[in-house]
Order: C-alpha cells, then structure tokens, then sequence
C-alpha cells in the first residue's frame, strides 16, 4: 500500500486569499521605498550571462550567446570587456571603511587546435573612466603596452585585476599561471594554472578582506585530467591604489595566437553601503527629512496593519495561519531539516531578486541565495501555493527527501512557509544539471567523468529502491534533476513526485507522473509507477550519458527517440556507433558497452524483464556479466509512447542547440496521469 503523506483539512486554494495581505505588504513597501534613502551595497548572482544585457555593460568583441558571452572571437586581435552597470562601493573616505566582497564565476577557455593559445581572461576593478584597451593581446584586455608606456597612464586610471593567463610574455613565468596585477601587466603574485585548454570549463572565487588587505583567490584546474582546486593571495591595499567607486568586471583578448574565451556565470556580494552624493547641508537635510518622513510612514503603517487586521478577522483569515501551524507541527517532527524565516530568505537572495533567479520548473522558480549562518550557498525552491499540485509536491519534499541521507542524493537543508509562498533549501550544486553538459555546451564531460556520474545515479537509486527503511519511487529521473557539485559527482535532486512504497512486495505501484520521453511504453497501458518505471527512466538517461544526445528529438515532422535508435543498432551488432561523437573515441569500449546494454536493458519494452536497479549497479561496477538481451516486442498500444523511427543519423548531433529550452517549463495533467514536460527546470546550476 502506498504510504500516505498526511495533509491538513485545509484546501490550498485558501492561500489565495493572502492577497489582501501582498497588498497591504506592497503599499508599506513602495511607500519606504519612496521616502527613505537608500544605501549601495552590491549584490548580484547570473547563473546564466546570454540575457544579462540589462544589467552588464560589453564593448569589443563580446557576443551574447544563450546562456554565457562570448567574450573575444576565435580570431587573432580580438578584445572584448563585460561589466556590472553600477559602480561599486569601494572605500568611504568620511568613516574609512572598507568593503569586503566575494565574486564567484565560471568560465572556458578553449584552444580547439590545441597548439599555440592566447591570451587569457581577467576579473579587474578600475577606475570610473577606465580606457578601452587598445589591441594588444599581451595586455588581456585590460591596457595595451603602449597605454602603460604614456606618462601618468597608471596613476590617471589605476586597476586591480586577477589574470587568468594561457600565454607567457617575457615578464610571465614559463606555464600557464594565475596571477594578481596592480597597474602593470607583470603580476605581483603568480601561481601555476593547469588549464585543460578545452571545453571543460573552470570556477573561480575572489575574496578581499580588508581587516588583512588580503586578496585571495580560489580557482580550478585539470592535473593529470582529474579536476582539482588551487589558490593564490597577496596583500593588496584597495583603499591606497583605487579611487572610492570603481567600475568592474572582466576582460579578454587574442593576439597573435588565439583561443575561445566564454563566460558562463557571475555572482558578487560586497559589504559596505555608501551613498554615491554626499555633502554636509545636503546630508543633515536628508536626516532632517528621514526623521520627519518617518514618523508619516509609522503612522502609515500603523494605519495599514489595523485595516489588515480587520480585514483577516472579518474574511476568516485566521484558517491560512493555522494551516501554517499544521504544517510546521508535522514538519517539525523531523529533526534534521530546520525552519527558516520568510526575512532571512529574502536576504540571502537580495529579495529575490531577477538576477539571483537560476531556474523556472513547472510549480515554481530556484533562486541561489547566500545563508550568512550556515556560511554557504544555496538553492531556494520558492513554490506558488496557488496550485494545488504545488502544495502537494512541497509537502512531498519536505516530508521525504529530509529523512534520505545518501551521498548521490541532493540534501534539503531546510524549509519555510510565510506570506504567499512555500520554500525549500537546498545545497547548492556548483556545476549544475547533467543536461546543461549534454545538450547545452556548457561543457564537454571527459568519459571518466561521465561513467561515474552514471554509477552515482545508479547508486542513489538503488538507495531508494531497496537500502532506506521504505521504498521511495522517485518518479520524475531525468538528465535535469541529476545535479553535480564542484568534482563533477552526481546528485539526485526534485522528489517532488516522489511517493513511499512498502518493502517486500515485488512490483508496488502508485500513480504514475514523469516527464515525457523518460516515461515507459506501459504508461499508456498500465498508468501507473513502479520500480520498473524508475529503472526505465534510469536507462534513458544513462543512454543520454553514452550518446550524448536527449530522449526525444524533433527531425522535420518527426521526432526521434534515443531508446529506438539504440536498440536498432544493437539488433545489427553495432551499438558502438551510438556513442557520443564530441567524444571523438576517447572512451573505454567496455565501459561504454556496459553503460549502452545497462541502458537498453533498463529500457526493455517489457517490465517484467528489465533488471531491478541492483542488477544494474552490479553490471556497472562490473560485479555481473553482460546479459544477452532479447528482442523488444512492438504492439499498437505502445506505439504512442514508443513509436520506430529513423536512426540519428539523418539528424547530426549538435549539443549547442539539441535541447529546448530549461526555464520555460510548464505542467500539464490529468486527473490519473502527471506529466511534466521535459522543459522542467533544473536546481542550480552551475
């Protein structure tokens, strides 16, 4: 029987009367905006550049493209710089203060011929009216030789910058390095970089402390083809070399030599707050008039909360507080995840604001936020309760995915439910979801990295399956919800759907939901889940992982399912020609063999004979040998969810632009059947 996850009385639809609260909250909200001055801290997060056009400031050569900036063209003498359209509060002269702040960005750097690279990426600060950068491949895209050589040029427009450096130039050490730069091109501090040169991509974090002065950096690298971190720091005092407001961001360039350069994220936070015109009549005025402007909006408020108040007892709003209440009595008996308040969410995501925004799924939008008392990042589910089905699938998450404890699983920190909104935390996953690899070009997955994202799917499955003390079904298991932290390990994330089964019956089901392409033939059939749905959506992925191409593609009038394919080419003995071809062989044949017959296996047309998902990690691990795999059966009732089509080969593969779109996801169901298109998002990302 199918374990029931306990709901209060209280229909969903009562949450849509908090209007009258939002009203009331937006009215006090415009009118502080409105009389109060504001300070000028900086706070930002882009998990994706493409659209950011708004708010980022490029010249040169840059390109948007969908999802990251191009910033130099694969050509010699191209420059190219990005930065924020607001300056940033350095240094306040009056208190003496300093900011600290933190950047975090990812980035590629790709030399597709691999021989003779340049030149490199930069993060800098500089001053307001800092030059364009002649062309000069050697200056980064920071200032030219020739600018530096003009008298005053340094001490007219300083900069601070951090050089990310594929080519050394007499004053550069003989590899590749990270270096930090004050006003000149030579660096002060370097560090050796093991840049990979391909599509792998590299993270980067920038500290300054300005108790120590200290300017320190964290960055990736690939030794020995195995992604690892290093560091740098130096002692740089900001406040003495760059003037009080600063403009920044990175830079680029080619010479001679060259290379692709692409940004893909950018997120900062700085601590001081300033106000950009300050004076002393000005400023005793404005004391003057917050004081007086003050009590107005204290009387205001005042005014507003009784009448919402009023409001709330004469419209039975008191039902929405105690659903609240039932909900935070039922969660709080699990010990692990904890509670946080509505204020301390939309601080961490500067209230929740568009930038911070990293995903759009079917009943609700992911924002990154930064939680100051657990000292990390993290992903913010922010669910409507205006759908039912929301409501259903957060009290899902929160009831399930908290008591799991596995490492190839996403943990859930914790949970709120305040004004019109319920949230989820979660850990944040710094390389994002498997797809944006896949089919997006995010980056190119080497095969190691690959086969063991493929074992750690496997892994958190069988978890699930049979280890945890019930059985969950999972439910929705696709590339987009397998996350992947810093080393590129798989996490499973999205229980939304989830549902608790019993142990010891051999085929529990429950009712079916998923997202098209990763659903059974026997969905029509049957209309429910089942372990064997889970492994079928499993070995849809893991052929995706091998061939590096999605579940469903749209060929003219027709659309080409991966599961087909592959099985036909294993029918001729050549199941080989199914592996992903940006590879360019570069893979283990018996491993990628394995995960090929693990794949069609899992997918079998026929329940009954695919493996349970423990066979598959023994076949994986190669702890059991390779089955021979009898024929798929085709009949008409399938053939809606499993129809023949022709082979991938009259539609080469482009992972660029393969993939729909992620953040324009919608829900579409019916009273027995959920299905989420494949359009869901992602938690992240990278």
């Amino acid at each position: 029987m199918e374990a029931s996850i306990n709901s209060p009385a209280m229909a969903p639809s009562q949450y849509c009367k908090k209007s009258y609260v939002r009203v009331s909250f937006h009215v006090t909200l415009t009118l502080l905006l409105l009389l109060i001055p504001h300070a000028a801290s900086l706070e930002f997060n882009y998990q994706q550049l493409g659209d950011a056009g708004n708010v980022l400031n490029m010249s040169g050569d840059v390109e948007p493209q969908e999802g990251f900036l191009n910033l130099t063209k694969y050509k010699a003498d191209s420059v190219g710089r990005v930065m924020y359209y607001k300056l940033l509060p350095l240094w306040d002269k009056s208190s003496g203060k300093v900011a600290d702040f933190t950047t975090h960005f990812s980035f590629t750097i790709n030399a597709p011929n691999k021989t003779n690279p340049g030149d490199g990426i930069t993060f800098f600060l500089a001053h307001p009216n800092f030059p364009e950068s002649q062309i000069d491949g050697s200056g980064i895209g920071l200032a030219s030789r020739e600018q530096l050589r003009t008298q005053n040029y340094a001490k007219d427009f300083p900069f601070v910058a951090v050089e990310f450096d594929t080519l050394s130039n007499e004053w550069d050490p003989k590899h590749d390095h990270v270096g930090i730069n004050v006003n000149f091109l030579n660096s002060t501090s370097t560090a050796e970089w093991f840049s990979s040169m391909d599509e792998r991509g590299y993270d980067a974090d920038i500290t300054f402390n300005s108790a120590s002065n200290e300017l320190s950096v964290t960055f990736t690298g690939y030794k020995d083809n195995v992604k690892i971190k290093q560091g740098l720091s130096s002692l740089v005092n900001l406040s003495d070399i760059l003037p009080e407001w600063v403009e920044f961001g990175f830079s680029s360039a080619t010479g001679h030599t060259y290379e692709e350069h692409a940004l893909s994220s950018w997120s900062f936070e700085s601590t001081l707050e300033m106000e950009p015109n300050k004076g002393g009549s000005k400023r005793r005025l404005g004391i003057g008039l917050s004081v007086g402007l003050g009590v107005g909006v204290l009387i205001v408020i005042l005014g507003v909360t009784f009448l919402v108040r009023w409001m709330l007892r004469t419209r039975g709003m008191e039902e929405v507080s105690l659903f609240d209440h039932a909900m935070d009595n039922d969660f709080e008996k699990i010990s692990l995840p904890k509670k946080f308040s509505f204020q301390e969410l939309a601080r961490a995501t500067n209230n929740f604001a568009r930038e911070n925004k990293i995903g759009q799924g079917g009943f609700g939008a992911v924002y990154r936020g930064f939680i100051r008392g657990l000292n990390t990042h993290v992903a913010i589910k922010k669910v409507s309760r205006g759908s039912r089905q929301g409501v259903k699938e957060y009290m899902s998450e929160v009831k399930i995915i908290s008591q799991l404890r596995h490492r190839n699983l996403v943990q859930l920190f914790g949970w709120c439910h305040q004004h019109d909104d319920l949230l989820l935390i979660y850990e944040f996953m710094e390389s994002g979801s498997l797809d944006y690899y896949l089919f997006k070009g995010k980056g190119l997955l080497t095969w190691k990295v690959r086969y063991n994202i493929a074992r750690g799917l496997a892994s958190a499955l069988l978890y699930l399956h049979e280890e945890w003390e019930e059985c969950v079904l999972h439910r929705d298991i696709k590339s987009s919800n397998v996350m992947l932290d810093s080393n590129f390990n798989a996490k499973l994330g999205d229980f939304g759907l989830a549902r608790l089964m019993d142990h010891g019956i051999e085929s529990q089901t429950t009712g079916l939901a998923g997202t098209i392409g990763y659903l059974p033939p026997e969905a029509t059939t049957r209309g429910k889940a089942s372990r064997e749905s889970d492994v079928y959506s499993f070995g849809v992925v893991a052929l995706e992982i091998a061939c590096g191409r999605k579940a469903i593609e749209p060929n003219m009038n027709e659309n080409i399912y991966l599961v087909d394919w592959v099985w036909e080419l294993h029918g001729i003995g050549e199941v080989l020609k199914a592996s992903d071809p940006s590879l360019y062989g570069h893979f283990d044949e018996k491993e990628m063999e394995t995960l090929m017959i693990v794949g069609l296996w899992c997918t079998h047309t026929d329940y009954l004979l695919r493996p349970t998902i423990r066979q598959a990690v023994q076949m994986l691990n190669f702890e059991a040998p390779v089955p021979i795999l009898t024929p798929r059966n085709y009949n008409a009732s399938l053939s809606s969810m499993a129809s023949r089509t022709p082979a991938f080969a009259n539609n080469p593969h482009s992972s660029s632009t393969s993939s729909s779109s992620l953040l324009t996801g919608s829900s579409q169901s019916t009273p027995n059947l959920e299905i989420i298109t494949p359009a869901a998002a992602p938690l992240h990302t990278y």
